[in-house]
């Protein structure tokens, strides 16, 4: 099987069960209406998730990637108290502004991944990238330091090392 064929059937198989795990599955129409979603997600974009050979075995990257999902989600409810907290204390001080932070990461669909889970963290928006640096700036909510390898190690860090086990 070529890579492309590949990638695209790993993304046909992770989006018919994203479909399954949204919806309530009681009648076949919603199953017939995945299976077509994911066909089409898959013919389009299939072939960008895997663009390289690993040396690494896929269970070993699945595991990776799920040991990733449950910490975004733990980072994503702690963002979520610390920007609930803000907002329910008004005259706490707050320091938003601009930083930037250093990726290791060389992949597109890494560097889209990590960007990706920097905004959807309350309290942080990906503002730009640029790729031949390997910096992205981000927009925080409560800025702690001006120190790029402070904040690399507080915004990036917590994910980086996981999307290089799936990724890279």
């Amino acid at each position: 099987m070529t890579l492309q064929n590949r990638s695209r059937l790993f993304v046909f198989i992770f989006s018919f069960l994203v479909w399954l795990a949204l919806t309530s599955i009681r009648d076949l129409e919603e199953v017939v209406a995945g299976l077509l979603v994911a066909a089409l997600v898959s013919a389009i974009a299939g072939k960008f998730l895997i663009t390289s050979e690993k040396s690494e075995h896929i269970i070993k990257r699945i595991f990776s990637a799920i040991k990733y999902l449950f910490k975004f989600l733990w980072e994503m409810v702690k963002a979520n108290l610390h920007v609930a907290y803000i907002v329910i204390n008004p005259y706490l001080p707050i320091n938003p502004g601009i930083v930037k932070i250093k990726t290791k990461l060389t992949k597109d669909s890494a560097l889209t991944v990590l960007t990706n889970s920097i905004t959807l963290t309350p309290g942080t928006l990906t503002v730009d990238i640029n790729p031949e640096k390997k910096e992205i700036y981000i927009h925080w909510i409560d800025v702690l330091s001006k120190d790029v390898e402070k904040n690399t190690k507080s915004i990036g860090g917590k994910f980086e090392k996981l999307l290089t086990e799936v990724f890279e």
